[in-house]
């Protein structure tokens, strides 16, 4: 078990994705994705392993889950700055965790 204290080290807010692209160096399939945090956070990159239930086309303007405050993590040629959320399907490929109605980017899970 983990103390209310621990939770709340764990700083997760919402954003808009402002931009989508290949990952083509990635060792898995993958996708870069440009996450708007809000005028506090910033817009972060991330690299996301969705794309068997996803297209480009359809992450703009998607708002989804980020830890915001761990360390980058170095992937290939680039430096994820957020951890994105989600789950894992029946058959192991990932399903974004979002919200079901729009909140102001940099908003703090609660």
């Amino acid at each position: 078990m983990i103390e209310y204290s621990d939770f709340e080290k764990v700083d997760i807010r919402i954003g808009t994705i402002i931009e989508a692209h290949e990952f083509p160096q990635a060792r898995k399939p993958a996708y870069i994705l440009m996450i708007d945090f809000g005028s506090e956070i910033g817009i972060k990159k991330s690299s996301v392993q969705i794309v068997a239930h996803y297209k480009l086309s359809d992450l703009v303007g998607k708002q989804v889950m980020g830890v915001v405050n761990f360390a980058p993590r170095q992937i290939g040629p680039i430096k994820s700055e957020v951890l994105t959320l989600g789950f894992e399907d029946e058959n192991g490929d990932i399903v974004l965790a979002n919200i079901d109605k729009k909140v102001p980017n940099g908003q703090k899970l609660i």
